[in-house]
């Protein structure tokens, strides 16, 4: 690209905003040029308003610190400054559906990184490897809104991200019952072990809202389209539990399976590691070269060692093997804030620009 996109980001003083700046700091397609908080961050400098406050292990970008931010709820004023925007607002999720709404109709695309839109029938949920196809929902959604550029696209929640790559790469074999238990890192509540002392050598077995979504997300991700909108699969059924657990960035997954054909072993781990989509096919800046990858060792993946393969953007599988009640057990992996937050947000736009959404 000769020019990178202008970009706004919604929400940016927040933790997954602060992650959205720190991985756009240098991407090849996008610029950040805007940042938007609440009211009472506005007209103060980026430097400012986030204050002592700023969680990423990496410095604050120079390139933003003197930007001055704009209240996001001046809707008109913020969209004329950008060409797209990445949602991290911290609201109701009545008042972010309809900002993000708002944004649209002004015709800026937006990408979600917030839950509110993902079970709007024409907003389509997108693990780029998985179901980019549903991106072609965005015309009826266009018709809707009455767009002609502005739209919300979102990607789905962080837990179901150690998972689901692993059923879609053998979705050949029918898996038809998935047992999954999460145990999900303090970042995935926009928190750090400095403003959460509490969860230091500590379990909490309850997060409020993760097992719907656990669930019943991997089913839209499966879905469909069809009449003018997204129709979630209907199979596997998915049983959850989610429990925060002392880790600051990563989240695992200890999962059962049950299939309708008897797939071996061998061809499990094959299915994995050859699996790839649009985003390895079309070479985006943030794509893992390998999306998937099997670890044989049986102590692997672990948060400290595997976390942050392929730049956090990878998902580690280990310790594949037969079950005596289910066909198959496995642990998966994936990086909460990075393929499971803004990382995952910021491939779905790339996707959205190469094929010309964006």
């Amino acid at each position: 690209m000769s020019e990178r996109l202008k970009v706004g980001i919604l929400g940016g003083t927040g933790m997954v905003g602060q992650r959205f700046i720190s991985i756009l700091a240098d991407h090849p397609w996008f610029e950040v040029t805007t940042i938007a908080a609440s009211p009472r961050s506005a007209g103060k400098t980026y430097e400012e308003a986030v204050g002592g406050r700023w969680k990423m292990t990496t410095p604050m970008p120079d390139a933003v610190k003197d930007i001055v931010v704009m209240n996001v709820n001046d809707v008109k004023a913020v969209a004329d400054t950008v060409d797209l925007v990445f949602s991290a607002v911290d609201m109701t999720k009545d008042e972010i559906r309809a900002i993000e709404e708002e944004y649209a109709k002004c015709e800026i695309p937006v990408v979600s990184n917030n839950s509110a839109h993902r079970w709007t029938p024409d907003v389509p949920m997108i693990i780029p490897e998985i179901n980019p196809e549903h991106i072609e929902i965005i015309g009826e959604q266009r018709k809707r809104l009455g767009t002609k550029r502005g739209f919300i696209a979102v990607k789905p929640n962080c837990s179901i991200q150690s998972y689901t790559p692993a059923l879609a790469a053998w979705r050949e074999y029918d898996p038809v019952e998935v047992v999954a238990t999460t145990y999900q890192a303090i970042s995935g509540a926009g928190k750090t072990f400095r403003d959460w002392p509490e969860m230091e050598g500590n379990i909490i077995p309850y997060i409020g809202g993760e097992e719907e979504k656990s669930e019943q997300e991997p089913l839209r991700i499966f879905g469909s389209i069809k009449n003018g909108q997204i129709v979630k699969a209907s199979k596997p059924v998915i049983t959850c539990q989610c429990i925060r657990v002392p880790v600051l960035n990563g989240h695992t997954a200890a999962v059962f399976v049950r299939f309708a054909s008897k797939p071996s072993r061998e061809e499990l781990i094959e299915k994995l590691v050859t699996f790839s989509g649009e985003p390895q096919r079309l070479n985006l800046p943030s794509a893992p070269k390998q999306f998937i990858r099997y670890m044989e060792e049986d102590d692997r993946p672990q948060i400290t060692l595997d976390v942050d393969y392929e730049n956090g953007m990878g998902i580690s599988i280990g310790r594949l093997r037969e079950d005596t009640v289910y066909d198959y057990k496995f642990v998966g992996l994936s990086h909460n804030t990075l393929r499971g937050a803004a990382g995952g947000a910021v491939l779905c736009a790339e996707l959205l620009h190469a094929k010309g959404f964006i």
